[in-house]
């Protein structure tokens, strides 16, 4: 019998305070990613993987992409670092198919703000708890259009604005706000949308605890070629031991359990294909 079950006095538990080994903050909880003794917040994971991409990125530009995206997501009541998390995991699969630096920045940025357009939305449809009204939804459906009127005026976001406007199109034309089908929508919104599927999925909400990768992998499988164009979902399949990684970090597992059998790699150089 445990001393809670007898009735006795039991010591709080304490979480162990960890710093982390990049940027020095405090990890007061998870997720974060351990390296042997090292640990690293998920910030500072994402942005190695950023790096990986594009080492001699514009600071000053990036660093205006980020802070415009931790806005939206604080007025969302997002946890974490949700739009810097799909951005990144996009980038994961658009580097199978570019290595051109420009395209894959303009990828990056245009995952990072997809849902910029929602700071046009209300208060009280956009963060409304239960489910909208058939108004409400018509006014919720306004807002990729909303985040590409606020980014056109901007020169280095041109192609990242195509994106934004395109994130909610479906591969079989069912989606909004054009009703675009198969290659007629941008393909970095056609990655960016299979992601934006996992990150929903393996992530907590109001209604339901975050499922585990394995259902969000099935998912998305089930629906290739209807919701996501498969040349995507090959991507997905394909990078599946790298995004595994990145959503242990999220979720706060340690990145060895949840490896597919067979795995092998550190942290920033992950089992997977060799990517350009």
């Amino acid at each position: 019998m445990t001393r809670a079950a007898a009735g006795e006095p039991v010591a709080p538990m304490t979480r162990a305070l960890r710093l982390c080994g990049h940027c020095g903050k405090s990890i007061l909880a998870e997720p974060y990613q351990r390296a042997g003794s090292e640990c690293r917040c998920e910030n500072c994971f994402l942005d190695s993987r950023r790096s990986d991409v594009d080492p001699n990125i514009d600071a000053e530009r990036h660093a205006l992409a980020e802070a415009l995206a931790a806005a939206l997501d604080l007025r969302e009541r997002e946890t974490g670092l949700h739009s810097k998390r799909v951005a990144c995991h996009t980038l994961v699969l658009a580097k199978r198919f570019t290595i051109d630096r420009d395209a894959l920045r303009q990828i990056y940025w245009g995952a990072l703000l997809h849902d910029i357009g929602k700071i046009g939305i209300p208060d009280a449809i956009l963060l409304k708890p239960a489910a909208l009204t058939v108004a409400e939804e018509e006014v919720m459906r306004t807002h990729p259009r909303k985040g590409q009127a606020i980014l056109a005026g901007v020169p280095f976001l041109k192609d990242a604005a195509q994106i934004v406007l395109n994130h909610e199109e479906r591969f079989d034309g069912s989606g909004y706000p054009r009703g675009l089908a198969g290659e007629a929508i941008p393909f970095g919104a056609r990655l960016f949308s299979v992601i934006d599927t996992l990150d929903a999925m393996t992530s907590d909400r109001p209604y339901r605890r975050r499922l585990p990768f394995d259902a969000a992998k099935a998912e998305i499988v089930r629906l290739a070629g209807r919701h996501y164009d498969p040349a995507a979902v090959d991507a997905f399949l394909g990078e599946e031991g790298v995004l595994r990684e990145m959503v242990a970090v999220k979720c706060g597992a340690a990145w060895s359990d949840a490896r597919p059998a067979g795995a092998a790699g550190e942290l920033g150089n992950p089992a997977g294909p060799q990517r350009s």
